[in-house]
């Protein structure tokens, strides 16, 4: 038996009276491929508007069509469509997480579990 092996028995972890509702993680799916599609969505919106109203000046670089040859199929303004989705995409990830820590803060866990203490404190002398 070598010095760093225990012959008592170890006890078992406590069980989690915690856990994390299933429905969430369905929630999770569910929004991870919604929300590019609704951001490419409202890109396209978007940029459509912003060619109506004038409101910033695209260049031409990013204004071109993409044209699909063996599909005979054309996308208008795909270039700046992308672009608009990835901003929108930051930041609707983002209002996510904001919302999800929001949620977790009021409804989560406690902060310290069964096995954790709360940090010792110190007094320091002058």
């Amino acid at each position: 038996m070598s010095k760093y092996n225990t012959t008592g028995r170890m006890t078992p972890p406590p069980e989690k009276k915690w856990e994390v509702h299933p429905i969430w993680r369905g929630i999770g799916c569910i929004l991870f491929p919604i929300v590019p599609f609704m951001a490419y969505i409202i890109a396209d919106l978007l940029v459509k508007m912003n060619l109506e109203q004038g409101w910033y000046p695209i260049p031409a670089e990013l204004s071109r069509t993409l044209r699909v040859p063996f599909l005979d199929f054309a996308l208008p303004h795909f270039y700046i469509n992308l672009m608009v989705t990835a901003l929108l995409l930051l930041i609707g990830f983002a209002l996510i997480m904001v919302i999800y820590t929001l949620i977790y803060a009021i409804a989560g866990p406690g902060r310290y579990g069964p096995m954790d203490a709360p940090p010792v404190r110190r007094v320091y002398k002058k």
